[in-house]
């Protein structure tokens, strides 16, 4: 039996979580979110338009009734700039529910740890539900679990590189680690690099540019779905182990002479 996917005492059917950005239309953006399943969407604070009304807001096409909104302090490179955004955020009557990212450097988009945790620590006092984008490090996982954040959310690779899981390893150590849930954020290129996130024992994977930037996206995002699904399902059934050498389908005992 599998464990149900709980973030702040909230349960998803979906282990999926999407992004608005770099789609061509907002229509191919909702038929994106229909096609993949998705109970959980990030919107950047900072990109929104308050005076947007209708269709050319882009709150008018996401589902708010079946999608859980979860605002995000993208572009935002330090600590008091983040807590900025995120009080701007609850005072547009978003939820408290936050992506927390802190950008050290604009050509990697790397995460600032230093002022992503001294963000979290204040948000977390102020009553947020901080989900924040770190760097795929088990001491810093384990600060942002001690210190009261939801959920930790590792990059995989790059935001929108699309290199896939480039340290299995640290993502490894910390699902080891943390008891809270380990979303991997950023990296994920195609449906093979969701099914392996899924097979290391991460609880969900958020994702934007995967799916945004293919050539057919509503496909892509029926294929990550499935993806994520087939991953968790191999990382509960436990693969079997590596060996160095051929192993025999088929005994070699009791053969017709």
């Amino acid at each position: 039996m599998d464990m149900p996917f709980v973030v702040a005492g909230h349960t998803f059917q979906s282990r999926l979580i999407v992004g608005t950005g770099k789609y061509p239309t907002l229509a191919l953006m909702k038929a994106c979110h229909e096609a993949s399943g998705a109970e959980m969407v990030t919107v950047a604070v900072r990109r929104l338009d308050p005076k947007a009304q209708g269709e050319a807001s882009l709150m008018h096409w996401i589902d708010r009734e079946r999608m859980r909104l979860l605002p995000n302090t993208a572009g935002c490179y330090t600590a008091d700039d983040a807590i900025r955004t995120c009080r701007l955020a609850e005072e547009l009557g978003f939820s408290k529910w936050l992506k927390l990212e802190v950008l050290g450097d604009e050509k990697t988009l790397y995460p600032d740890v230093e002022e992503t945790l001294k963000a979290a620590r204040v948000l977390v006092k102020e009553g947020f539900t901080v989900l924040p984008y770190t760097t795929d490090d088990v001491i810093t996982a384990r600060k942002l679990e001690d210190m009261g954040c939801a959920a930790v959310m590792p990059l995989a690779a790059p935001i929108g590189s699309g290199l896939g899981i480039r340290n299995p390893h640290n993502l490894l150590l910390i699902r080891e680690t943390i008891k809270v849930p380990m979303i991997v954020d950023a990296g994920v290129g195609t449906a093979s690099d969701a099914a392996v996130a899924m097979e290391l024992g991460c609880d969900g994977i958020l994702m934007n540019t995967a799916i945004a930037a293919a050539k057919e996206p509503v496909r892509m995002a029926r294929a990550m779905k499935l993806a994520v699904e087939a991953g968790r399902e191999a990382f509960l059934a436990g693969r079997m182990p590596r060996k160095a050498y051929a192993s025999a389908s088929s005994p070699l005992t009791g053969l017709i002479g």
